[in-house]
């Protein structure tokens, strides 16, 4: 475990080096986005994590601002903070100098599309597990979120799951409490931008989204693969929303599929600029 200070944030980290030995091409570092409220990194660690990195993948995950073990300030919960977040945690761990691949689940798949916009130059690649696109969905999410701070003000719930020994229980409801009516959250999302086609055509990096067969997400997602020049999307069927969760076997071999193709793509631009680099330029005298 390990903090790291990064836009006067004090983040929650966790970074697995890749295997040593491990058979596959040199990739981006994958850093993974967990989802809203009561998700933090833990929910990456086995089932994707682990096996990215004995795959020969560096794999960072941390708690977003105000989740899990990260310092949880009163502000700040907008998309544009998160990638600022995100952009100033890749810089204190020496990272910002190289592209990275974003696996985002739930909610951390719309931040890594917004940071993928945003930085073009600082995002090799994406896998998004149930990324939320719409603005419904939003609509939604505020209405549900608001009616879970009222449920949670003042409750005894945590408490009474101390006393039941449940202190993991006892620590997410805590979290969610605090992060829904101590901090701007809620109003944080109600303000978030919706995705246009334009957006999602200037996406310029290859993209797979992987969704349930059942989720209420699938619009959005297909959507998103239509108008994005190097989207595809993975259905997954009897599944729902969880599919972190319901499907970590289907899950892992498809993320790691992607990965060694990004990597192998990555490395054939970069083969192919150096010999451009190396070309002599129309006119030159060649000896």
């Amino acid at each position: 475990m390990a903090f790291v200070t990064a836009n006067s944030i004090r983040f929650h980290v966790q970074r697995l080096p890749a295997t040593a030995g491990a058979v596959g091409p040199a990739g981006p570092v994958v850093v993974f986005l967990h989802g809203l409220v009561v998700d933090n990194l833990s929910s990456f660690y086995c089932p994707l994590a682990v096996p990215v990195a004995r795959a020969g993948h560096e794999a960072v995950l941390y708690d977003l601002r105000g989740h899990g073990r990260t310092e949880r300030p009163a502000t700040g919960y907008d998309s544009r903070t998160a990638v600022r977040d995100l952009i100033a945690l890749l810089g204190a761990l020496e990272l910002g100098h190289r592209p990275v691949h974003l696996v985002g689940n739930s909610y951390g798949g719309t931040l890594a599309l917004h940071a993928a916009l945003a930085r073009p130059d600082l995002v090799a690649g994406l896998t998004l597990l149930e990324p939320p696109l719409s603005g419904a969905w939003v609509e939604n999410m505020v209405d549900t979120l608001s009616a879970a701070a009222l449920s949670l003000e003042d409750s005894p719930v945590p408490a009474e799951l101390l006393t039941l020994r449940l202190r993991k229980a006892a620590n997410l409801t805590s979290t969610a409490e605090e992060l829904l009516n101590r901090t701007s959250l809620i109003d944080d999302i109600a303000a978030s931008r919706t995705f246009t086609a334009a957006d999602y055509a200037r996406l310029d990096c290859p993209t797979r989204i992987i969704c349930g067969e059942h989720s209420e997400l699938v619009p959005g997602a297909l959507e998103l693969a239509r108008h994005a020049p190097h989207a595809t999307i993975e259905i997954l069927p009897g599944l729902g929303h969880d599919v972190l969760k319901e499907s970590s076997g289907v899950l892992r071999e498809t993320v790691l599929a992607h990965l060694e193709a990004t990597a192998t793509a990555a490395a054939m631009t970069a083969t192919g600029a150096a010999r451009t680099a190396r070309a002599p330029r129309a006119g030159a005298l060649v000896r």
